[in-house]
């Protein structure tokens, strides 16, 4: 499916309508790796995660009235690293529009919202050895770390 016209970025605060479908891709994506979750478990996850002015918080990318896509700022993703720090996650956008940029604006209004919080720095984890869309987003490689039984790059910011 090819998507066409503007994508807006709205928080998913304004469109509770739409948790259901953000948890939804996120239990399918994510979720069924961890033994202990379930699709209810991942829905009140996200319920609780609907801030508009503080982190955490979820933005989607709409594209004529559709979610196309959705991404996290959130705090402490990985235990590993220091309690303070500021994590960029949950970037998905479904299969069926996939390859059209839409992770990659997702990334850019995500890294444009931590700086206007004044995040000094920003991290994420990814199964994409290569960086993929963070690392043409100007993100720098940490480190290659088996977290939680799964093999992640660890990926870095400074927005200060």
């Amino acid at each position: 499916m090819t998507i066409g016209g503007p994508i807006k970025f709205i928080n998913l605060a304004d469109r509770r309508d739409i948790v259901p479908v953000v948890a939804k891709w996120y239990y399918d994506q994510w979720g069924t790796t961890q033994p202990e979750n379930s699709y209810a478990i991942t829905l009140t996850k996200v319920e609780t995660q609907l801030n508009k002015d503080r982190v955490p918080l979820h933005m989607l990318a709409i594209q004529n009235e559709m979610a196309v896509g959705v991404a996290q700022l959130k705090m402490q993703e990985m235990k590993t690293y220091p309690e303070d720090t500021f994590w960029l996650g949950g970037v998905f956008v479904p299969p069926e529009v996939r390859g059209q940029g839409v992770g990659a604006l997702l990334v850019r209004e995500m890294i444009r919202i931590a700086k206007s919080f004044g995040v000094p720095k920003l991290y994420l984890q990814t199964e994409q050895f290569d960086g993929g869309i963070y690392a043409k987003s100007g993100f720098t490689p940490v480190e290659r770390v088996v977290y939680k039984g799964i093999d992640i790059l660890v990926m870095e910011m400074k927005l200060k």
